[in-house]
Formats: structure tokens, sequence, C-alpha cells
């Protein structure tokens, strides 16, 4: 199992209006979930300000470092949405009208007032690029190489993901189970290293909580080996019981 094949993902979730909290980002947790069914993991995020020489670092680092690298904001129709010029920069090429997008672009505004130069922005591409399917507002997502430059709006970014469903390689997804436990973390905290390395191939994650005026914990555990989690799920089950401690499976 320590030798299979991991496939990761970065995200970049692009936007001042995500840095200031005036609003709340919803996508990485539903981009996360649908790489883990592709059987992609999403392995790091940052959150980074619509500012073009930001916007290049991030896109430079983690499309180097992982097998795909997924950008969210800044694709819409106004003078500070520049997340395509950026990663063009970014990619070294230019940035050009896709006659898809324009054709598509043009239906959907059709009986919406017509394309204006305004909304014709929404069609700019990095030469070169592909386009991912949009059912919902007419402009679509953008696909360059290991790079998938999606909308802000969750909603339209479901729809994005959804057309790119079981197009990209990955692995297995990963499978995770958790127990939960009235124990304090740091009481079993080298019970659960030692349970981790014991079970080569599963992470352990410990997230403990204070509720009712009690200390507790839930102990989620991930592989990609459904079999090995429901092992190392009951090693673990087995020694909180050996130790006097309840457990309750699915967590608290």
């Amino acid at each position: 199992m320590s030798d299979e094949r991991i496939w990761t993902a970065g995200l970049a979730v692009i936007g001042d209006e995500i840095l200031s909290g005036r609003t709340q980002d919803k996508n990485v947790a539903q981009i996360a979930a649908w790489l883990n069914i592709q059987g992609i993991r999403l392995a790091e995020v940052r959150i980074v300000p619509d500012v073009t020489a930001a916007i290049v670092e991030a896109v430079d680092a983690l499309r180097a470092r992982n097998d795909y690298l997924f950008t969210t904001g800044g694709i819409g129709p106004t003078h500070d949405d520049i997340t395509v010029d950026a990663i063009a920069e970014a990619l070294g090429v230019g940035v050009v009208h896709h006659p898809k997008a324009l054709a598509t672009l043009e239906r959907y505004y059709a009986t919406r007032g017509g394309l204006t130069e305004t909304r014709a922005r929404m069609a700019r591409v990095p030469d070169g690029a592909e386009l991912i399917e949009n059912r919902l507002s007419g402009a679509p997502g953008i696909r360059i190489g290991n790079v998938f430059i999606m909308a802000g709006v969750p909603h339209i970014t479901a729809g994005m993901l959804d057309s790119l469903t079981g197009t990209l390689e990955g692995g297995r997804p990963v499978v995770s189970r958790a127990i939960g436990c009235w124990v304090a973390e740091s009481e079993v905290a080298e019970m659960l290293g030692a349970v981790e390395k014991a079970h080569e191939g599963v992470q352990i994650g410990s997230y403990p909580f204070f509720r009712e005026g009690k200390t507790g914990a839930n102990f989620v555990v991930r592989s990609p080996d459904a079999a090995l989690v429901d092992e190392t799920i009951a090693d673990l089950a087995g020694q909180l019981e050996a130790l006097g401690r309840a457990v309750i499976i699915d967590g608290i």
C-alpha cells in the first residue's frame, strides 16, 4: 500500500472579498469532496488576493508540486477579474477570445440584452486552453495543462465539476471512518501514534472538543484501503476500551 500512487491537487481561492471576510468561501469543501471521489487528494489551499503577482506566484508553486491545480474566482466580466491574465502570465502565453466561448455567450445573452464588450471578457482564455462546460450561466470554465480555472460562485463551480467528473486520472478514493470517545486527547496521543504506525497506509486524525462539561475527541481513520481502515478502527477501539473508555461508532 505504501507504494500506491497518490494523486494530489492544489487549490488557489482568488478574491479580495474572501480575504476581507465579506464572502465566506464554500468551494474548498465541495472541491475537496469531489476530488476524493475522483481518487485525488486536495493537498493544499491558498487564499490569494486580486493581485497579479500573488496569483502568478501561487499558480507557479501549486501546479509544480501537485498533479492538478484548481483556481476559483476572478473570471467574471469586471475590471478586477484578472485571474485569466495572471494565469496566462504564469504559463508564459497570451490571452485570446475562445471562439466556442464567444458563441456560447452570444446564445446565452441573445435574450438578455446581447453580448456586450464587457460580457465578452468572459470568453477570454490563456492561448491554447480548452473549455469546461457551464450549463448555468453560459460563461465557461477553463482548462489548460494541469490547471483548471473555475468560477467563484459555488453552485456554478459545482456544475463545472460535474462536467469534469470522470475526466481526470486519479487513484482510489480515500475511505474514512470515525469513532468518538470521552477522553482527553493528551491521554491517548501516544497510543494514536502507535496505532497509526502499526497500520502502514492509514492516517489517523484527532479532533478534540469540549461539550456537556466534558472533554472528548473524535478519531478519523483514512486510507484508500477500506479493509485497512476497518482493521485500524477495530484496533483503535479495542485499545480505548482496554483503557476503560466507551467508544461511540461514527463519532460523537
